[in-house]
């Protein structure tokens, strides 16, 4: 058995003191460590916002769990990379800290290097999404159209999708150097590269694991994103 110290955060005072989100951090860090044969030593709870350069003076909280774990020379386990932060920069801040991370949404055996490309993914997808739903919002405006009308229902449901594709293609596209990497170890069938992302805690954009299946899908949007550069 392992140690580690729980985090938990709720973007909102309302959140933390309803419970909202708190109690199911608990249920899958809980659910986590029994599985894995981790013993929670301590518990850190927060109700901060993770934007902004100083988030880590922010939150007291998070701070206390660094030096908890730091001091037990044992991990900081969170259920999901977002209760860290949804900031490429912040994450990569705390991987400074020399405090070890296990987030149980990927996995025990997502390195710091995985928890980076996450953290870029996320960051990028937001982002993505921000400036399709501005941009579309803006011209539908132009055109005259009343945003909230029920009758733009159908052109919101084609824009949704539009920018559904477009994440799809931007994690598709974050994904081709690793899947390059395992194919240079010599594993180019579809289950092996299946089994390859399993072993190495890379999650799929849905669901926990990879199959043949989703692979495929995976390689044939990105061949079709190459063949239109």
């Amino acid at each position: 058995m392992s140690n580690a110290v729980a985090y938990y955060r709720a973007s909102t005072q309302r959140q933390h003191r309803s419970g909202l989100g708190i109690e199911a951090q608990r249920t899958a860090v809980t659910r986590f460590g029994e599985a894995e044969g981790i013993t929670i030593s301590g518990e850190f709870v927060e109700a901060e916002t993770g934007k902004g350069s100083d988030a880590l003076d922010r939150r007291p909280q998070l701070a206390a769990a660094l030096a908890a774990a730091r001091s037990a020379k044992c991990s900081v386990l969170v259920s999901k990379l977002d209760r860290l932060s949804r900031d490429v920069a912040f994450v990569s801040g705390l991987m400074a800290q020399r405090v070890p991370f296990i987030v149980a949404e990927l996995g025990r055996d997502a390195d710091p290097f995985m928890l980076h490309l996450y953290a870029a993914l996320a960051e990028k997808e937001r982002r993505l999404i921000s400036e399709r739903t501005k941009a579309a919002l803006t011209a539908k405006k132009a055109s005259g159209a009343k945003l909230g009308n029920p009758s733009n229902i159908a052109a919101a449901g084609v824009c949704g999708r539009q920018i559904q594709i477009a994440t799809a293609d931007q994690f598709a596209s974050g994904l081709l150097p690793i899947i390059e990497a395992i194919r240079r170890t010599g594993a180019t069938t579809l289950e092996a590269i299946t089994r390859a992302l399993n072993e190495r805690g890379i999650r799929p954009a849905r669901g926990t694991r990879w199959y043949a299946s989703s692979v495929a899908n995976l390689l044939s949007r990105a061949n079709k994103l190459a063949e239109a550069l």
